[in-house]
Parts: structure tokens; C-alpha cells; sequence
């Protein structure tokens, strides 16, 4: 009997420990997914939406609605979601630098403070570049967490961006 109890609770512990392996997968949220069916930029929920910025705030929209279709595009690849956001804004070059390009054309434009976020010395074309990391990750993790579908895509590239 001994052995038999010794060999139970073995068993129990090895499944305990199995068990502490799964993942267990929460439910979607589709109501934190943007709408890509419409014709022009959708706007996403009021937790995503970035107030207007000041220098070059012109520029903002079109890296936004870039990061967020490139991000809600990938999102469901196996990388870690700061890979993914990181590649999201890589396909939005073209959209930053017009962005950058437009703050440079401005008065003051190099001149470093700090930033409100952190505090650290920056530059405008600084935080572009940490606004558009930051959306793309918020975008990663709102299309995994709700499940949502991507927008559609023509010759590789998200419908929308031009």
C-alpha cells in the first residue's frame, strides 16, 4: 500500500506541475477593435486616441492610422508584441519621416526639452518616433486581447495607406 500511495501522490504532483505549463486564454474583446471598413481612417476608442500634437500635429494622423493598419496587420504573428510594433512602425517610414520633414520645417524644431512623459531630454523628431512605437504597441496588444480582424489587405499593403 505504500508504494501504491507513494506512486498516487507522484502522479497528482506531476500533473499539478503539468498543469501550471497551460496558458489559459481569456475571452475576446471585440469592442476594443477598430473599424476598417470605412471608407476613411476609422477612428478607435477614446482609450487609443491621442490628443492633437502641437508641432507638426498634421503629421500625426497619417503615422496613427499607418502604425494602427500595419499593427492590427501583424498582430497576429508569434513574435513578441514589441517585435511586432516594432515592424508596424518600420512600414510607416515614409509616414514618419513626412511627419519629421514638416516639424523640421519650423522654427525650433531642434531644439531639445524635456519630455513631458519621462522627464528625459528630447526632441520633437524624438518623440515622433516614441508616439509611433508607442501607438503600434497599443495596437498589437488591443488587436490580440479582442481578436480583431485585420484590415484588408491589396498588393501586400493594408488598404488605406497610400
Amino acid at each position: 500500500m505504500t508504494r501504491n500511495s507513494a506512486m498516487a501522490v507522484l502522479v497528482l504532483a506531476a500533473l499539478g506541475l503539468s498543469a501550471c505549463d497551460e496558458r489559459h486564454e481569456m475571452a475576446a474583446n471585440p469592442k476594443v477593435c477598430a473599424d476598417f471598413k470605412a471608407t476613411k481612417p476609422a477612428a478607435t476608442p477614446a482609450v487609443a486616441t491621442a490628443p492633437p500634437m502641437v508641432v507638426g500635429a498634421e503629421g500625426a494622423q497619417p503615422v496613427d492610422d499607418c502604425v494602427r493598419r500595419w499593427a492590427y496587420s501583424l498582430a497576429s504573428s508569434r513574435d513578441d508584441a514589441d517585435t511586432v510594433a516594432g515592424a508596424a512602425v518600420a512600414a510607416c517610414h515614409v509616414q514618419l519621416a513626412r511627419w519629421n520633414q514638416q516639424t523640421l520645417s519650423q522654427p525650433g524644431a531642434e531644439v531639445e526639452a524635456s519630455s513631458i512623459m519621462t522627464g528625459q531630454p528630447t526632441t520633437p523628431l524624438g518623440e515622433h518616433a516614441a508616439f509611433a512605437g508607442a501607438r503600434a504597441l497599443l495596437y498589437v496588444v488591443q488587436a490580440r486581447a479582442g481578436h480583431c480582424a485585420a484590415p484588408p489587405i491589396t498588393n501586400g499593403v493594408p488598404d488605406g495607406l497610400t
